[in-house]
C-alpha cells in the first residue's frame, strides 16, 4: 500500500497494517531491508505521520513510535492491540519460517496459547 500526502511525500511499505477501521494512513508499517531502505525512511513516514514503524533487516527487528514529530526507538510496540506482542517470538518465528512456514506458525499459536492461559 503506498500512503501518500499528494504533492508533498510518499512512501510504498512492504506492509500496512490499520487497526480499528480502515484510514489513509495506516498504524503500523513494517520494512523489509534487503539492499535499500534505511531508517532514513522515517522522514518520510514522519511527514506522513505513522505511528509506528518497524524494519525488519539482518534477522532483527527495529521498532519506531512517534512521539512530537520524532520517532523514538521501542522495544516492543505502543499500539494497543500488539502491546503484548512476544518481539523475540515474532523475530524466531520469522527465522524459523524461512525453512518450514508451518513450524513457524506451531510455535507462534503454541506460544500464543500458553501465554492467554
Amino acid at each position: 500500500m503506498t500512503q501518500e500526502r499528494e504533492g508533498e511525500v510518499y512512501a510504498q511499505a512492504n506492509g500496512s497494517y490499520c487497526f480499528g477501521a480502515s484510514k489513509p494512513i495506516p498504524n503500523l508499517v513494517i520494512e523489509v531491508v534487503f539492499t535499500s531502505g534505511s531508517p532514513k525512511k522515517l522522514q518520510r513516514y514522519q511527514a506522513l505521520g505513522v505511528p509506528e514503524v518497524w524494519f525488519w533487516q539482518e534477522g532483527l527487528f527495529s521498532l519506531y513510535h512517534l512521539r512530537n514529530n520524532h520517532y523514538d526507538k521501542i522495544t516492543k510496540s505502543e499500539i494497543p492491540e500488539l502491546a503484548t506482542l512476544n518481539i523475540d517470538l515474532l523475530t524466531r518465528c520469522v527465522l524459523m519460517a524461512q525453512t518450514s512456514r508451518l513450524e513457524a506458525a506451531k510455535e507462534f499459536r503454541s506460544a500464543l496459547k500458553s501465554q492467554y492461559r
